[in-house]
C-alpha cells in the first residue's frame, strides 16, 4: 500500500489550514465552540505544529488529494501523543485513517497517547479499533479532565505502545 502520511512542510501549510477549518467544524459538536467573529476556528496548534521541535505535522495524501492530517506533539518526551487528526468526510471507512496511525507510528516506536471525546461514538470505536490493532490487547483507556474547561465532560484518553 502506498503511504498515505508524509511530512508536511510549510509548502503545505495554507492546505493543512484549510483541512484544520474542517476538523474544528466537526470537533465544535462536541467541544460547543463557536468560530470566531470571522467566521474560523483558531489555528494555534496547527502553526504550533510547524514551528515547534517537540511537534511534528503530517498530511494525508490519497493518490494526489489532501484526506486530512495528523498533528503529533511530544517528540521529545518519552510518550508522544496524536495531538489532532482528522480525515475528510469523503475518505472515511476507507482504511486510510487507521493505515494513517500505523504509519506515524511506527516512525516514532514507543508509548503513545490519543485523547477524544465519549459523545463522538465514531471517534470512540475508531481509536479503540486503532489501539488493538496496533498493541493487540496490551493499551489502556482513562478519563482525564479537558484542561481549562471545566465545563466540559472529561476526556478519554488511549494509551498504547507502537513498535
Amino acid at each position: 500500500m502506498t503511504e498515505l502520511a508524509r511530512h508536511a512542510d510549510t509548502a503545505d501549510l495554507p492546505t493543512m489550514e484549510r483541512l484544520w477549518q474542517l476538523f474544528r467544524h466537526d470537533l465544535s459538536e462536541f467541544t460547543e465552540l463557536l468560530p470566531n467573529p470571522d467566521g474560523t476556528f483558531g489555528g494555534n496548534r496547527l502553526h504550533a505544529a510547524f514551528d515547534d521541535a517537540d511537534r511534528a505535522p503530517y498530511l494525508l495524501m490519497s493518490e494526489d488529494r489532501p484526506a486530512g492530517f495528523v498533528v503529533i506533539r511530544g517528540l521529545l518526551a518519552s510518550t508522544r501523543v496524536l495531538n489532532a487528526f482528522f480525515v475528510v468526510r469523503g475518505a472515511r471507512r476507507k482504511g486510510i485513517g487507521l493505515q494513517a496511525v500505523r504509519e506515524v507510528t511506527a516512525k516514532y516506536p514507543g508509548p503513545w497517547e490519543v485523547a477524544f471525546q465519549d459523545a463522538n461514538v465514531n471517534a470512540v470505536r475508531f481509536w479503540r479499533r486503532v489501539a488493538a490493532d496496533i498493541a493487540g490487547e496490551a493499551w489502556m483507556e482513562e478519563h482525564r479532565p479537558v484542561p481549562n474547561r471545566p465545563d466540559l465532560p472529561p476526556d478519554a484518553w488511549i494509551s498504547f505502545k507502537a513498535c
